[in-house]
């Protein structure tokens, strides 16, 4: 089995900790972003075992959560890796022949368990459930992986929400501005270091999302079109990546974002003006009642069925 990592803030110190049914031993590593952590020699520390007494481990319920993802780090993201999130949204599979990749802000991250602050202005807000994969080792050159390779640059997984604001990504046609505002990439609560007979397991982590208590999102890894692997190799090709930075694998079906794709809407697209076509897509969208509103509570889990994997718990409350 793996090592569950977190990040965690208690009597105004930040520190890293494993954590074991529900109680969370202290590393002694005050490290204060991932790449330090990493650097100092953070990942080895705790995948070795040891033994903590309750009387000298913390409850998880004493201490803040923090992302375990920090600053300064790279955040590669991949669009529409899922087909039915493509259908959803207005495409199919055979619309995309290639791996879609974008970038969001490092500033938008921010912590599992908190305020999800929606921006002014921002009327269609919009969440997805991801699972992130944390490079454990740089990549500086073209790579052609084998999985018995994942583990040498891997380090562990991550529960990530790609939030959106929909009123400015799909108008504007590129998807930065939109997905980059602070507290849009909540990370945690745990970073999961992987041992190398846990990716073969990968496919069957399940990704569920719930907005007050009813389920929107429900998928496994197993759907994605382009795995981690494939797209490791893909990324490898064109960018440099370095120990602590992020790789987001897409969203299942489930966002509220939904798009028809019927021949009134293609003919609309090829010949209104674009600030019409701006003003049809928020109207239309603004009937959809699975956008996020003020005061929603988002509550996510990614975990294998028998609980050998689990990324703990996301809970998210969307505010002004």
């Amino acid at each position: 089995m793996g090592t569950p990592v977190i990040y965690f803030e208690y009597e105004n110190q930040k520190q890293w900790g494993t954590l074991h049914d529900g109680h969370v031993a202290k590393l002694g590593l005050n490290f204060s972003t991932l790449r330090e952590f990493i650097a100092g020699g953070g990942l080895q520390k705790a995948r070795k075992p040891h033994q903590t007494s309750l009387k000298t481990s913390l409850s998880l319920d004493a201490v803040e959560v923090l992302s375990p993802v920090t600053e300064p780090c790279t955040i590669v993201c991949q669009g529409k890796n899922y087909a039915a999130h493509m259908q959803e949204t207005g495409s199919v599979p055979q619309d995309q022949p290639f791996n879609l990749f974008f970038s969001k802000a490092s500033s938008s991250l921010t912590a599992p368990v908190g305020a999800l602050v929606r921006p002014p202005g921002i009327e269609l807000l919009d969440y997805e459930l991801e699972l992130g994969l944390v490079l454990g080792q740089a990549i500086d050159k073209p790579l052609k992986l084998e999985p018995r390779d994942l583990p040498n640059y891997i380090a562990g997984i991550v529960m990530a929400n790609d939030v959106s604001a929909r009123d400015i990504q799909i108008p504007e046609g590129q998807w930065f501005h939109g997905k980059s505002f602070r507290t849009f990439c909540p990370v945690g609560t745990i970073l999961y270091l992987l041992d190398p007979d846990d990716f073969k397991k990968l496919p069957q982590l399940q990704l569920r999302l719930t907005v007050n208590g009813t389920q929107r999102q429900n998928g496994r890894v197993a759907q994605m079109l382009y795995s981690p692997l494939q797209t490791l190799n893909h990324i490898s090709a064109f960018m440099n990546l370095q120990p602590g930075d992020l790789i987001l694998t897409g969203t299942p079906a489930g966002v509220a974002l939904n798009i028809a794709r019927n021949w009134r809407v293609r003919l609309a697209q090829a010949f209104l003006p674009q600030p019409r076509l701006t003003r049809a897509f928020i109207a239309g969208q603004k009937q959809n009642a699975r956008f996020l509103n003020d005061g929603d509570r988002i509550e996510s889990t990614i975990r294998l069925d028998d609980g050998t994997i689990d990324l703990g718990v996301q809970r998210l409350s969307v505010q002004r």
